[in-house]
């Protein structure tokens, strides 16, 4: 099984526990304004097989130790999900430690997804869930998608008790208000299988990436949140709540 990869980062320290090797896949159907991958969003021929990835995954094997292990992330890694299930597969049968970092958008409980998806589940161990916004409306003006099978996703990682970090991106007028805030700390706590939960200011790094692809950048004139204001998300979501898993 092949896979279509963008990059690779050989010391991840924030996708996951410990020190990750943090794969990125090729292709992503949500746009979000924020962004800054836009470089991944194109669905591009696969081209390497899911056992020379791990092979050369496992070459950084010493530095792991404990907490460590492989971070599949994207672009959005739910639309390789065929390549998922083996090269995860591959690496439990190595003794790997495997989180997926998805935005979710993929999933479906038609028979066909979800029979995929629960393979792909018993061969990881940890899932990094972006939620970018509660809202529905505000959430397809965001990202061009709704955020219904999102939500879904998430309480069906809680029924099958699999451990998730909850990811969300604070954005100065667009995600930060305190209504919406308190919406999604409502929506979190309905979880039993929360162990983590970060709010990741808005920053413009990426930005240059839209303008080197001739796409006009939507957050121009939108600065990074202040202190205060993740401070107050902070507040808001109970994220202190949520540190159940330590790096």
């Amino acid at each position: 099984m092949k896979g279509s990869i963008h990059s690779i980062e050989t010391f991840g320290s924030v996708d996951g526990p410990g020190v990750r090797y943090v794969i990125f896949l090729q292709g992503c159907k949500m746009r979000c304004q924020f962004c800054h991958n836009a470089d991944t969003w194109k669905l591009l021929e696969p081209t390497q097989e899911a056992s020379d990835v791990l092979k050369k995954a496992l070459r950084y094997r010493p530095y792991w130790k404990q907490k460590g292990g492989i971070t599949v992330s994207g672009g959005e890694p739910l639309l390789q999900i065929d390549f998922l299930i083996e090269l995860f597969t591959l690496a439990k049968s190595e003794g790997v430690h495997t989180t997926l970092d998805t935005s979710g958008q993929p999933f479906s409980k038609t028979k066909e997804f979800l029979e995929k998806f629960d393979r792909l589940m018993e061969v990881t161990d940890l899932v990094l869930l972006d939620i970018k916004h509660i809202d529905d409306q505000a959430h397809q003006q965001l990202t061009g998608w709704t955020n219904q099978n999102i939500l879904e996703l998430a309480r069906y990682l809680d029924e099958i008790h699999k451990p998730v970090w909850i990811r969300h991106v604070l954005v100065p007028g667009r995600t930060d208000e305190d209504r919406y805030l308190i919406e999604l700390d409502a929506f979190i706590s309905s979880l039993n299988n929360v162990e983590r939960l970060e709010v990741l200011p808005y920053h413009t790094l990426g930005a240059y990436k839209w303008k080197e692809l001739g796409i006009p950048y939507p957050l121009e004139n939108i600065d990074p949140p202040t202190a205060e204001r993740i401070q107050n998300a902070n507040k808001l979501l109970h994220t202190n709540s949520y540190m159940k898993y330590q790096n």
